[in-house]
């Protein structure tokens, strides 16, 4: 399944994306497809992404997804299976993002396609970050609020979601700065991509941090 032509052929709710987006989700998300996963989405209007990735990765996917939008409410988001789930609640709320936690226990994709308020990103970020399988990965979307004000961002602005991500770099590499303490992100975090309007963290870390050569292992020790 092309995730593009399935989204111009919807006839279900209506589902909003940058159309620069399905490229990237292709590529990242197919390994996905037809296993049993679980994924969050954060922002869901109408619900119609939701019935979209369900019906991109497949039957045994357990899609959830939270919203505080009064048009989430409104819409009732009734669905034809068990396997999409919705649930009301803000974001930036780490009682309610708790509870989601204690229900569905872990998650193998988190999406953010919340509020895109540079603050409520974080919050969501370092409370659901944990709750990321081992192999799993975290998106945020509609990255590029961290430039605007009214979003709470700004260029180069600290408190940003972009240079919230960016300083994190550092984080991933910690155990080579000889200074940063070596945390859990360190440790379970393999990469993050930078695209346009979206940043992806892929987890699997490195548990092996060695320099090798062809003749074997070198002495060296980091």
């Amino acid at each position: 399944m092309n995730l593009w032509n399935e989204f111009k052929t919807n006839q279900h709710k209506v589902i909003h994306k940058w159309a620069h987006y399905f490229p990237v989700y292709d590529k990242i998300l197919s390994e996905y497809r037809n296993k049993t996963i679980n994924v969050l989405e954060i922002g869901v209007l109408d619900g119609g992404s939701l019935e979209l990735w369900h019906r991109y990765f497949g039957p045994n996917a357990l899609i959830v997804g939270i919203d505080n939008h009064l048009q989430s409410n409104s819409k009732g988001l009734d669905f034809d299976t068990p396997m999409i789930q919705f649930r009301k609640g803000d974001q930036s709320d780490s009682v309610f993002l708790q509870s989601i936690i204690d229900e569905f226990k872990e998650f193998d994709i988190i999406i953010d396609d919340g509020s895109h308020v540079c603050q409520h990103v974080i919050t969501s970020f370092n409370k659901l970050y944990g709750s990321v399988t081992k192999n799993g990965m975290y998106i945020i979307e509609d990255a590029h609020t961290s430039y605007w004000g009214s979003h709470g961002g700004g260029l180069k602005l600290k408190n940003s979601t972009i240079e919230f991500a960016k300083e994190l770099i550092d984080e991933i590499n910690a155990v080579h700065t000889k200074i940063l303490p070596v945390t859990d992100f360190t440790k379970e975090t393999n990469s993050i991509s930078f695209y346009d309007s979206m940043i992806v963290f892929n987890k699997g870390g490195s548990r092996w941090k060695q320099p090798v050569s062809s003749e074997g292992i070198s002495n060296f020790k980091s």
